[in-house]
């Protein structure tokens, strides 16, 4: 592991509830983004990490490995008694590997639209030569320094159609420029598997009460990604959040919430 060097996220704490749930956030977002989820399902306490350059926490280093440091960063804000986990986006992909290396410490598992990709490259290889398509024009902007653009590019394809990068607070672009180059360095953990999520005895052997959610309107990649994941883990369920994008759990909080209650109820 190649995790950056004493590196410790920001935390937020989201209600008060008896029930103690541990959320990891997407990328060019922040533990906060959960907070309409965590006002739907008043009896959890969300215990919620930003990922280095994103929220309060420090910079990544560019050096060391980002998904080794997102996953030893959540280990360390996990409990020593089990933990509902869930996440999206990039969040989602590093609670699968949590899933898998650390069952005892999960009580519940909910993934929303995870971007492990390793998936979809193959079960749908298809799906991701549109992705890549997709994909193109901001990694071309960011591997020239136009940081910015890049993010403006970046958001567009996964905003689901939101706000319009003009019409967002200055605040927010300057987050999202500031997060974009983690994209890269994601790459190896979501692309090709170097946590070794594929192999015999990893996702095929994760016993986990596991929720796997996608918006009605995801990406073809997503879309491959999760019914490979349903195909692979032993005990979990596949939902579609109508009406909903890549950004489920921000612009349809509420429904993501009655969603996970039935899990949360059977876990």
């Amino acid at each position: 592991m190649r995790a950056q060097p004493d590196f410790e996220p920001n935390i937020m704490t989201l209600g008060n509830g008896p029930r103690r749930m541990l959320a990891l956030h997407c990328t060019m977002a922040f533990g906060g983004a959960w907070a309409g989820f965590a006002k739907a399902l008043p009896d959890l306490t969300l215990i919620a990490p930003d990922m280095p350059s994103h929220g309060r926490s420090v910079d990544w280093d560019e050096v060391s490995d980002f998904g080794d440091t997102v996953y030893a960063a959540t280990l360390s804000a996990m409990d020593e008694t089990p933990m509902d986990v869930i996440g999206h986006s990039f969040g989602a992909a590093a609670a699968l590997r949590l899933a898998v290396r650390h069952p005892e410490k999960i009580r519940s598992l909910t993934v929303i639209e995870p971007v492990f990709f390793a998936v979809a490259m193959q079960d749908a290889p298809e799906a991701m030569t549109q992705h890549n398509a997709h994909a193109r024009p901001y990694l071309d902007l960011l591997r020239a320094g136009e940081r910015e653009a890049a993010a403006r590019l970046f958001n567009r394809m996964w905003s689901d159609g939101g706000t319009k990068w003009d019409a967002m607070p200055e605040r927010t672009r300057a987050a999202m420029t500031r997060a974009i180059h983690v994209v890269p360095g994601q790459d190896k953990f979501l692309f090709a598997d170097t946590s070794n999520l594929l192999s015999p005895g990893a996702l095929d052997s994760c016993s986990v009460p596991t929720l796997i959610l996608r918006g009605e309107h995801a990406h073809p990649g997503i879309v491959a990604v999760n019914d490979g994941l349903a195909a692979r883990m032993l005990n979990a369920t596949q939902s579609v959040i109508e009406g909903a994008g890549h950004m489920a759990p921000i612009t349809h909080p509420v429904e993501v919430a009655s969603v996970v209650r039935n899990l949360l109820d059977q876990s």
